[in-house]
């Protein structure tokens, strides 16, 4: 297969998975973006966190929520929690890897804020501390996973947004997940202040 083609089966695969995703996904990006609206509108904000390359996820969803997105309107308070690198690297080394979210989410996190989780690879130990921590906080949680996992549904409350996709390789999840974050972004935008497009 030439490079043309491998890109041709790559962006057809994944134009087909994201239609596919449409229904299952779109009550709970809903809910999601309903948690995270209502948070802005009592003064509180989002904290977002996600492993390796979901930590660039987390970081692109507080680069929208606090820049303009697409179009002029007000900074919104999100926070991408391993975009400290001295805060990140003093936590994994004093306390171990596992709660370099949990710790910043128990400090910083507050009643009625939301905690955005973001799992393509997977729960693992960090994200997993991380909800535990924003259920001490009575925070409200957003999560984007991959596949099922037995230790979520312990993790979320009732009103939590729960978006699982069916499991697939880590790095298709985070083209699908990287597009539900921004239309949830869009979401958000549009109940705050109007200007909904749908493209």
């Amino acid at each position: 297969m030439d490079h043309y083609e491998l890109l041709a089966a790559n962006c057809q695969g994944t134009i087909e998975a994201l239609a596919m995703a449409v229904d299952p996904a779109a009550p709970a990006l809903a809910t999601g973006a309903e948690l995270m609206v209502a948070a802005m509108l009592n003064e509180r904000k989002i904290l977002a966190c996600g492993s390796g390359p979901d930590a660039a996820l987390a970081q692109l969803f507080a680069i929208n929520l606090l820049g303009h997105f697409q179009q002029e309107r007000p900074a919104l308070p999100a926070l991408a929690l391993a975009s400290d690198g001295g805060v990140v690297g003093a936590i994994a080394s004093a306390d171990g890897s596992d709660e370099i979210y949990a710790r910043q989410v128990l400090a910083l996190g507050q009643s009625g804020d939301v905690l955005l989780c973001i799992a393509s690879a997977g729960l693992n130990g960090q994200l997993q501390r991380a909800l535990e921590s924003a259920r001490e906080r009575n925070m409200a949680i957003a999560l984007l996973s991959n596949g099922v996992d037995e230790r979520i549904p312990a993790l979320l409350s009732a009103g939590d947004a729960a978006i699982a996709l069916d499991r697939i390789a880590p790095s298709r999840a985070l083209e699908r997940h990287a597009v539900l974050l921004q239309n949830l972004c869009e979401f958000i935008d549009h109940a705050l202040f109007g200007g909904f497009t749908g493209h």
